[in-house]
C-alpha cells in the first residue's frame, strides 16, 4: 500500500509538471508543432537518466525515492522516459538486436495503434 502511495505522490508531481511545461512550451514556441511533448519526452528522459544513475551510483536511496520519482514523477511526466532508459539499457546490456526491435516496435506498433485506435472511434 505504501508503494501506491510514493506512485501517486509523484505522479501527481509529474502530470501537472507536464500539464504546465505543455501550457508554457505552448505559449513560448506556438502551437503548429507538437514542442511541448517533444521537450517533455526529451527533459523526461533526461530526468530518469539523471535520476536512476545519481540514485544507484551515486546515492544510497531508500527504494521509496526511486517509486516517487521514476515510477511516479516520470511517468506521469512521459512515458518516454521509461521507454528510452530501457532501450539504453538493451544497448548497455550489448543486445543490439533486441533495442532496435524495441525501439522500432515501439515507434511503429504506438504509431499503428494509435491508427487504429482512431478507425475504432469513428466506427463508434
Amino acid at each position: 500500500m505504501r508503494a501506491i502511495l510514493y506512485i501517486s505522490l509523484g505522479a501527481v508531481a509529474g502530470a501537472n509538471a507536464r500539464y504546465f511545461v505543455g501550457l508554457w512550451v505552448a505559449q513560448w514556441l506556438g502551437a503548429a508543432f507538437p514542442y511541448g511533448t517533444l521537450i517533455i519526452n526529451v527533459t523526461g528522459s533526461f530526468l530518469i537518466g539523471l535520476i536512476l544513475a545519481f540514485l544507484t551510483d551515486r546515492l544510497i536511496a531508500e527504494p521509496a525515492w526511486r517509486l516517487v520519482l521514476t515510477t511516479g514523477f516520470c511517468g506521469a511526466y512521459t512515458t518516454f522516459s521509461t521507454y528510452a532508459f530501457e532501450a539504453v539499457t538493451l544497448v548497455r546490456q550489448e543486445s543490439y538486436g533486441l533495442a532496435a526491435l524495441y525501439v522500432l516496435g515501439s515507434a511503429v506498433l504506438g504509431l499503428a495503434a494509435v491508427v487504429a485506435g482512431t478507425f475504432v472511434a469513428r466506427l463508434l
